[in-house]
């Protein structure tokens, strides 16, 4: 059974996020590939998100994957997708206890949302074009019209790369930081740099939302996850949010 970061609070909220190990997948997507879109054997992606689910106690079937697209719409769900066609996508919302959310990354910051007593949760991709266009402002504002409390919400931030390794050129750093001031950056050598996590929690902080936990974890530096700026042709983490009943 593959190992998996399970954070479970007595609210009822679930917040998870796997590792690149414990799949059947073949290299350069070795091994626990959970990304439908990225190159892979199809029968192995299937088998990996059913074990990855199995280690959670979710059901497979009952999992909501998006087509992320970097953008900032956002999808009211109430279950899995009845059509094979996906919509584009990045973030998904819903009332349904029990009904797992789920963001691919490998760089982009994963971000999971839940209020418990309204019982809404949230699921959001940010990447870098994510964070400037407020994929996950919006995601705050479609939980609190579905019932949610910026104040009750539990937030969790997932691994993704940092703002020591997201170098980018001076006018990308200046754009973003236009927009997201927290998110301004610079490498280990000086050059320019976006921290989309840091971006990420500034904005739920706009909203009154806190953050409750926000991983160590760079996806870059860390051999034991998928990172798409180190590998380019790379298989997907799965970061996944899900409300069961308050303990």
């Amino acid at each position: 059974m593959p190992p998996v970061h399970h954070v479970a609070h007595a609210s009822g909220a679930h917040f998870a996020f796997t590792s690149r190990w414990g799949g059947v997948s073949a290299a350069p997507y070795a091994e626990l590939n959970l990304g439908g879109a990225v190159g892979d054997d199809p029968a192995a992606v299937r088998t990996n998100r059913a074990r990855a689910a199995e280690a959670l106690g979710l059901d497979a079937a009952q999992v909501v994957w998006m087509n992320q697209v970097h953008g900032a719409d956002v999808a009211v769900v109430d279950g899995p997708w009845r059509s094979r066609e996906i919509p584009a996508v990045d973030a998904v919302v819903t009332t349904r206890r029990g009904l797992a959310l789920a963001v691919l990354t490998a760089d982009c910051t994963p971000v999971l949302l839940a209020d418990p007593v309204a019982g809404v949760t949230g699921a959001a991709h940010a990447g870098r074009p994510g964070l400037v266009a407020g994929v996950v402002p919006n995601t705050v504002a479609r939980m609190i019209e579905l019932g949610a409390e910026p104040g009750r919400i539990v937030a969790h931030i997932g691994p993704s790369v940092c703002g020591r390794c997201y170098e980018v050129p001076e006018a990308m750093r200046a754009e973003v930081a236009a927009v997201v001031p927290e998110a301004r950056a610079t490498t280990r050598q000086g050059t320019p740099a976006v921290d989309v996590a840091a971006g990420v929690e500034a904005q739920l902080g706009r909203t009154g939302v806190e953050v409750a936990g926000r991983s160590g974890v760079c996806t870059l530096e860390s051999a034991d996850h998928f990172s798409y700026r180190r590998e380019r042709t790379t298989g997907r983490l799965a970061s996944y949010v899900w409300l069961g009943e308050a303990a």
